[in-house]
């Protein structure tokens, strides 16, 4: 285990340390109870019934009994020896509840610091990870990985402690005993113990492959529910379930390989540690006969060889979770080893001033650039329309003033300081973002809108409603504002969904506003309503990309993207008399206008 891995644990374990130790000492404690039972059954057989020697039991017990009469008081009352097994099995059932109460709360407090770090994690994670992560993925790291780190806590990792501390403690007694037969009984642990690790360094491997195969599965699966109307709508229903088949498939048969290695090592454990019984038995029985060992220590030696081989033979598991727990641990790490966006510090300031694009440069991957030395300049409190075929580097752009990516050449200034020297968080409080396809959760309409302001109350919720031209189909649901609108917002038509995302966002205080195409679901007379409520709204920088020339051509300015640069910049009226792509597709929309317009003449 690395290091990295031991301070995580440790890490997560703060505060729970206590617990874990007296686990252990819950544990060892019943080993001793174990491990002293069959000593009282040999006192039993050898002294009190066989008389084969003197009566050897604890100081107190020993006085107390030879007031009473010695060996024949407890001949007499044999049901003393019955009392003090039953004694020893009582206070070793009371430390195993114990070891199981103390293992759980920490194993439970352990997880649940787990849970909350990986998910804080995720949320300070920056845009360009969950863009490229696989969402199923990440929830089994979150749930399945924690919960195999959860198990082994809960389970196996004080047993490490009694494995160790029985094979020390028997292997004492049984020296003291008789050394020839203590080599016969250990014989299988030397083969057991190299078993075992061999059965490690085989099955951790294959415990990651079944891992990444189910977060494969699992992010499949995520996908189809998340798309599902989507899959309806192509009829792909029959292929959607032959990529599930296949994903599943592979888990299976690197599952059945992984359950395959855990059978032989379990028969083969299991064959060897009942060989090792009944040669113990077998030899213990022989040395008995020929008077080199009595019978009450057969007994112990048989009772000590079933301990023995159980903790040896559960190594195997042991560490076989071990295994596994540590590819889990290992996916959980690769999440939190991800930089977070930093925590970047200063004052609260309006982003009301100009905003300037100079020289700004990106791509996303090398040799590919997505924007080419983008420059204009706009006023504070004007509204810009952006025009572009798809993948110029608009909606890039709006991300870059966001910083959901930073720009790789040239600047971005607001006010004349740039965006870098502006606290992303204290960024993002200022900048309204509404998406073309925006994310509504399975909430009420009331709640969603909220979202953005968790402390406002109705009538600023239905205000936000009101600008954004949605309050009116939202009053004529049944339960109104709380209508809940099921997961992804899937009750609502996409030009509802819009408008209650773009509710949400004019609910939080905004210097700027960026729709990203976000009014393309809308009817004409709801955008021109839209935006004529906007317009009232003062001191805020709007942001518009749009396709349609009726958006655009109110706009105070309109800048033309053309593969990764500004192509033409200006107003509607001076726009349509250059020649460029404004114009052309001024044309071809106007000549649509006007052939739907004679149709519905004639």
């Amino acid at each position: 285990m690395s290091n990295r891995k031991i301070r995580l644990l440790w890490e997560l374990t703060r505060g729970n340390m206590r617990r874990f130790v007296g686990a252990v000492f819950a544990v060892v404690v019943a080993a001793v109870i174990s491990l002293v039972t069959p000593l009282v059954l040999e006192e039993t057989i050898d002294a009190v019934i066989g008389n084969l020697r003197p009566v050897n039991l604890p100081g107190f017990l020993s006085s107390l009994i030879a007031e009473r009469g010695g060996r024949e008081y407890l001949v007499r009352n044999l049901w003393i020896m019955a009392l003090i097994l039953v004694v020893l099995s009582l206070i070793n059932g009371v430390f195993q509840y114990l070891r199981g109460k103390w293992t759980a709360q920490a194993s439970n407090a352990v997880s649940k610091n787990m849970r909350d770090k990986l998910y804080a994690h995720i949320q300070m994670l920056p845009y360009d990870y969950h863009v490229k992560a696989a969402t199923g993925d990440l929830i089994q790291r979150c749930t399945s990985d924690v919960e195999t780190i959860f198990r082994f806590l809960s389970v196996q990792l004080v047993e490490i402690f009694r494995a160790v501390f029985m094979i020390a403690a028997a292997l004492t007694v049984m020296l003291q005993k008789n050394p020839l037969m203590t080599a016969v009984t250990m014989v299988s642990v030397p083969i057991l113990f190299f078993f075992a690790l061999l059965f490690f360094r085989w099955v951790r491997k294959l415990f990651r492959v079944s891992d990444e195969a189910e977060g494969r599965m699992s992010a499949i699966l995520q996908e189809n529910l998340t798309g599902v109307r989507v899959v309806r709508a192509f009829g792909r229903q029959a292929y959607e379930v032959e990529k599930f088949s296949l994903a599943n498939d592979d888990l299976r048969n690197k599952s059945l390989k992984l359950v395959n290695i855990l059978s032989i090592y379990w028969a083969s454990a299991d064959l060897i540690s009942m060989a090792q019984t009944a040669t113990t038995l077998v030899f213990g029985v022989f040395l008995a006969v020929s008077g080199k060992m009595t019978v009450g220590e057969l007994t112990v030696f048989v009772s000590y060889t079933n301990m023995l081989m159980w903790p040896v033979r559960q190594l195997g598991r042991i560490l076989s979770d071990m295994g596994k727990s540590l590819v889990s641990l290992e996916r959980v790490d690769e999440v939190l080893r991800e930089p977070a966006e930093a925590e970047e510090e200063g004052g609260s300031l309006p982003l009301n001033g100009d905003i300037e694009f100079k020289n700004v440069g990106f791509e996303y991957e090398r040799q590919n650039p997505v924007l080419k030395d983008v420059s204009f300049k706009v006023k504070a409190g004007q509204t810009v329309a952006i025009l572009g075929a798809t993948g110029a580097g608009k909606s890039t752009l709006m991300h870059l003033l966001q910083r959901l990516y930073e720009v790789k050449r040239g600047e971005i200034t607001i006010g004349g300081r740039n965006i870098k020297d502006i606290p992303k968080k204290e960024l993002r409080r200022h900048i309204g973002l509404i998406l073309q396809e925006p994310f509504l959760y399975a909430r009420t309409v009331g709640q969603n809108i909220a979202f953005a302001g968790a402390e406002a109350d109705e009538d600023a919720v239905r205000a936000a409603a009101v600008t954004a031209s949605a309050d009116a189909f939202i009053q004529g649901f049944d339960k109104k504002y709380d209508t809940l609108v099921g997961e992804r917002g899937v009750t609502l038509s996409g030009g509802q969904k819009q408008r209650v995302a773009i509710a949400r966002t004019l609910l939080k205080e905004n210097d700027i506003l960026i729709f990203d195409d976000s009014l393309s679901a809308v009817d004409t007379q709801t955008d021109k309503a839209i935006r004529d409520a906007l317009a009232k709204l003062q001191n805020i920088t709007t942001f518009i990309i749009s396709h349609r020339l009726t958006t655009l051509s109110e706009a105070d300015m309109i800048v033309v993207l053309e593969d990764g640069r500004v192509s033409q910049q200006g107003t509607h009226d001076e726009l349509i008399h250059i020649e460029g792509l404004y114009r052309k597709v001024y044309q071809i929309q106007s000549a649509l206008e006007a052939e739907l317009s004679g149709e519905v003449t004639n």
